[in-house]
């Protein structure tokens, strides 16, 4: 049994995800709220008690001040705060540091996004191999358990595709993952998290076809898919953090990830990144000064955290999973669908904040009752998926099952096509005014 709980990070998804938390502190504990900005940790303690969401009075609830990045500072946090379990939700940059952080004080480890290093955009995969991974046996020798990407995706998607292992399907052909937002913020353009982690995302795409990676140029593989409540949505083949661990430990043909965007975000992104503004690298300005410009682009951009409260509308993420049960084929969509307006009515969130906040305080609670508490490094889709699912489902993520008819006008089909063609048919075209640039969210007819 683990006990107490320190949150690294204060933006978006670590706001959620200390709600979450304090609202099942009778199991977690005391909680601690750390990030280089230490008001930006009152101010989510401040939100935690005014929703009255502190279960257990008698439970400690307070903030530090911590660069993530300096290990001894961060090893000392750990034990001044007598935590046992830290949810790393700071920038992907912090990953190794932290963990290393773990490994030196023996706690627990829990993250929702692969390592990034700062000088590097969409490595080469299986990407989990260039870091975490060289430190798995370090992890089983320590006894520390060391969860990884248990977000949402990555996170619950990867917990489906291992629930479709166990229960609905004797061979799995392939898995396509699909992450619609349909909702709207309001503003002429902002991303739902952090914009420097949103865009180097998309610089690439790395997928898993046919037991093999193949790389494609980004927004060039479209389709159209009829989702539950959001309704027909332009989605592109994408690359994704689960897909780095998928492809080694579910025997499947292909699996894939698309993501919804809509025209006006693809024209935003293009014109960004071909005008040089999403590289991740330093330029020398006239008067020898450096700047990186996605960093000059994030801090032009809206902080997600903002777009709150007149967030409207729905999210879903699910997988379709295409295989053998019983011997006749079977398709099946796994899914969650999420609403805008209850997050932010529940935990003065939007709702993609949400659905990533709320599946690592999931996790830490299966490894303070034991039943996660590997004692070596994991990732999600290693793990018994039904005591996950069964928490998310009482926690506010409920999941949702729906059988397809296979070959049928509702059957989803991610077959990769010649290039020409996917790219002749995935050209987004939006119409922009001048006088009023909200009109660009409008797409022309067709």
């Amino acid at each position: 049994m683990k006990k107490n709980v320190l949150i690294i990070g204060a933006g978006g998804v670590a706001h959620v995800a200390a709600h979450k938390a304090a609202m099942n502190n009778d199991v977690l504990g005391d909680i601690c709220i750390a990030s280089r900005t230490q008001s930006k940790c009152d101010e989510i303690i401040e939100s935690i008690q005014r929703k009255g969401h502190l279960k257990d009075p008698s439970k400690k609830l307070y903030s530090r001040q911590i660069d993530a990045l300096d290990i001894p500072a961060t090893v000392e946090l750990i034990r001044e705060t007598n935590s046992e379990i830290v949810i790393n939700l700071g920038q992907a940059f912090l990953n190794m540091s932290i963990l290393e952080a773990c490994l030196e004080t023996g706690v627990a480890y829990i993250d929702t996004a692969i390592h990034e290093d700062p000088d590097k955009v969409c490595e080469n995969p299986p990407w989990y191999a260039n870091y975490e991974w060289k430190r798995k046996d370090r992890c089983a020798e320590k006894g520390v358990t060391a969860i990884l990407g248990a977000g949402f995706d990555p996170g619950v998607v990867n917990a489906y595709c291992a629930l479709a292992v166990k229960r609905y399907f004797d061979k799995i052909e392939t898995i396509d993952i699909i992450d619609v937002n349909a909702g709207s913020h309001g503003r002429y353009f902002a991303t739902n998290f952090d914009p420097e982690i949103n865009f180097r995302e998309f610089i690439k795409v790395w997928t898993w076809i046919d037991r093999q990676w193949k790389e494609y140029p980004t927004h060039t593989v479209k389709r159209v898919y009829d989702l539950p409540v959001v309704g027909p949505s332009p989605i592109y083949l994408n690359g994704h953090d689960e897909l780095h661990s998928l492809s080694q430990n579910i025997d499947a043909e292909s699996i894939r990830f698309w993501m919804g965007f809509g025209d006006h975000y693809i024209n935003v992104f293009t014109v960004l990144r071909t005008l040089g503004f999403l590289e991740h690298l330093p330029v020398k300005l006239a008067d020898g000064q450096e700047v990186v410009p996605l960093k000059v682009v994030k801090a032009l951009f809206p902080d997600p955290k903002t777009l709150a409260p007149n967030y409207t509308g729905k999210t879903c993420i699910g997988n379709f999973v295409k295989g053998i049960k019983d011997g006749k084929p079977r398709e099946l969509l796994i899914y969650q669908v999420s609403d805008h307006k209850a997050a932010y009515e529940e935990v003065e969130s939007q709702g993609i904040s949400y659905t990533a906040g709320v599946p690592p305080v999931a996790a830490a609670m299966l490894i303070a009752d034991g039943t996660w508490d590997t004692k070596t490094m994991v990732n999600v889709e290693e793990l018994d998926p039904e005591p996950f699912i069964a928490i998310l489902d009482r926690i506010g993520l409920p999941t949702e099952f729906k059988e397809i008819e296979p070959g049928s006008a509702e059957s989803f089909d991610g077959t990769v096509r010649d290039l020409e063609t996917e790219i002749a048919e995935s050209t987004a075209t939006v119409t922009v005014s001048a006088a009023n640039p909200m009109i660009a969210v409008a797409p022309k007819p067709r």
